[in-house]
């Protein structure tokens, strides 16, 4: 009977800690929504495109069907810059990476009380440097 007290306060232990601690990345620190400008510069891109899909690519995904009248969203993000909207997610490619200061994806609720509806992709909001 001890044995099996001394295994499951083991367990329980083990369990306890495995909740405790934080999730694991691919990098310390990642924000999964953000990029910083220190990756930004670490990284040898051209534009904010190169930029996303090095470091994260999921940011570039298809999001699917996102209503009936596909006329009036994209299923994809939409690009903003410093608040104010830029164009769809080509636009990426012309903006250059060495005047991006930060990028952040907002899913498609995120993206509706920031920026309003009309952006159900969700949108990339590029922080300029200035």
């Amino acid at each position: 009977m001890p044995a099996i007290r001394r295994v499951g306060g083991t367990g329980l232990l083990v369990f306890g800690l495995a909740c405790a601690l934080p999730p694991v990345s691919g990098r310390a620190g990642m924000n999964s929504s953000f990029i910083a400008s220190d990756e930004i510069d670490a990284l040898s891109a051209a534009n904010a495109h190169e930029v996303i899909q090095k470091l994260r690519p999921n940011f570039l995904s298809y999001r699917g069907e996102t209503s009936l009248n596909k006329a009036q969203s994209s299923p994809y993000p939409t690009v903003y810059i410093d608040g104010i909207s830029f164009g769809t997610i080509e636009t990426l490619r012309t903006i250059p990476a060495m005047q991006i200061a930060s990028i952040r994806l907002y899913r498609s609720w995120e993206a509706a009380t920031k920026f309003g509806m009309g952006n159900m992709g969700g949108v990339l909001e590029i922080t300029t440097r200035r």
